[in-house]
Parts: structure tokens; sequence; C-alpha cells
């Protein structure tokens, strides 16, 4: 009994397989937030265009 606990603790077969899933879904993790802000950020940006372009252009008294 004492061998196979002495076994059982010694065992790290599956860290490394654990490790590499703890790696990738901290990946995961970092390129969701990433892409969510830049969505959010790219959103703006193009409003922010559609706004000046419509103002350029009833300013300019061309628009319909």
């Amino acid at each position: 009994m004492k061998n196979l606990a002495t076994r059982f603790i010694n065992d790290e077969s599956g860290a490394t397989a654990i490790e590499y899933g703890l790696i990738a879904a901290g990946i995961a993790v970092a390129i969701i937030a990433a892409v969510q802000t830049l969505g959010d950020d790219l959103s703006a940006i193009f409003s922010n265009i559609g706004t000046s372009i419509k103002t350029g252009a009833d300013a300019s008294g061309t628009a319909s």
C-alpha cells in the first residue's frame, strides 16, 4: 500500500496536460478580451467618422 501511495504522489504524467490546458485557457481569455475591447473601439471610430461625414455634408449643403 505504501508503494502505491508513493507511486501516486510521484506520478506527474497528467500535470503537463493540465498545465498546457491552463495556458491555452489563459491565452483564449486574453484574445477574447482584446477582441471585445478593439471591437468597441472600432465601433466608436466608425460612428465618429460617419458623424463627421454627415456633418460635413450638411455644412456644405449637398446632403439630401
